[in-house]
């Protein structure tokens, strides 16, 4: 019996607050113009001191189970994709486990930062396959502006917060997760880290001083290196799924940067309607860009039942994949 995942609820949640590029001019020295030519954002939304990431995550999952039309209880497995937990543990999932009440679930964290979301997507596919479970709640959620030095003028205009959730349900029919390709490149470590604040270099004085507990970036070789990457993974996500680039109707590309966006469309000889794009309004945020895109693709009427999704996405690491979706709802 071959045994599918098909997506059967989203959501997302997003923070109130929200930081627009004339709110970030009085705080480093940019300008709106300088910002939107560069990376395509216009604003982003920051939770406030209280707000944790699985308080997000929480939220994006009550969304998506309501779509589903399924009960927490119902849960075998809840997996969030993350790189700004709550704390070191327990792990973001188990606090959403207790939040959601899904008392039967088994709950653990993915660190593959914003690439975590797939790889949250390509392993549930295979729990499913194997049997193992029915129901998966894959979350991607991050508070990234926890983690962003503001008085870093290359970083600080990047990043949002925010959650987004998928409920995924075993089916034998041929619609779903139709493949998935994940890899990383190691020797990139280097380009996009949080160096201090783990056992290599734990929090001290010196930390706090150098501020290097914060998001550091090179970022034309993370630009570069972006691009090589998921045209990579959705070359060997479509050659899995028997598929060719004129069979997609849609393509979410993770929500870094509308230069790396645009070079992916072109790569794939995309038109505009099919590629799309939220960064504007939320920034890159993490893990969350691609399921809150998702989210919003589907309500917007641009992911209808039956259309070939492509999702794709780098993270540091340097984590890539992509995965190639029948959309079943």
């Amino acid at each position: 019996m071959n045994i599918k995942s098909k997506i059967i609820g989203v959501g997302f949640t997003a923070p109130e607050k929200i930081l627009t590029n004339k709110d970030l001019e009085k705080i480093v020295e940019t300008s709106d113009e300088w910002i939107k030519s560069r990376t395509g954002m216009s604003e982003r939304h920051i939770a406030d001191e209280k707000t944790a990431t699985s308080d997000l995550a929480t939220g994006a999952a009550l969304k998506a189970l309501e779509m589903a039309k399924i009960g927490p209880e119902e849960i075998d497995l809840i997996m969030v994709g993350t790189v700004s937990p709550d704390m070191f543990f327990p792990s973001t999932a188990c606090f959403v486990q207790n939040n959601i009440k899904a008392v039967k679930a088994a709950a653990f964290d993915l660190s593959a930062a914003c690439s975590g979301f797939i790889y949250g997507l390509s392993l549930a596919k295979g729990m499913i396959a194997s049997g193992e479970a029915k129901n998966i709640l894959v979350i991607g959620a991050d508070c990234l502006s926890k983690l962003t030095d503001w008085t870093d003028r290359n970083t600080c205009v990047l990043f949002g917060d925010g959650a987004g959730a998928v409920v995924l349900q075993a089916t034998e029919e041929d619609t779903g997760v139709l493949s998935s390709h994940i890899f990383s490149d190691a020797s990139k470590t280097h380009l996009l880290q949080v160096p201090a604040g783990g056992s290599r270099t734990p929090f001290s004085v010196e930390v706090l001083e150098q501020r290097t507990n914060f998001i550091k970036m090179e970022g034309n070789e993370v630009f570069k290196n972006a691009v090589k990457g998921m045209e990579r993974a959705i070359d060997a996500a479509l050659n899995k799924a028997g598929l060719k680039y004129e069979d997609v109707s849609l393509v979410i590309p993770h929500q870094a940067n509308i230069r790396i966006i645009e070079s992916i469309a072109k790569r794939m000889k995309l038109p505009p309607e099919k590629v799309f794009i939220n960064l504007d309004k939320y920034g890159n945020t993490s893990s969350a860009s691609i399921p809150i895109a998702m989210t919003e693709a589907y309500a917007s009427g641009k992911l209808k039942k039956g259309d070939i999704l492509v999702i794709t996405a780098f993270g540091a690491g340097f984590t890539m994949g992509a995965a190639v979706i029948r959309w079943s709802i």
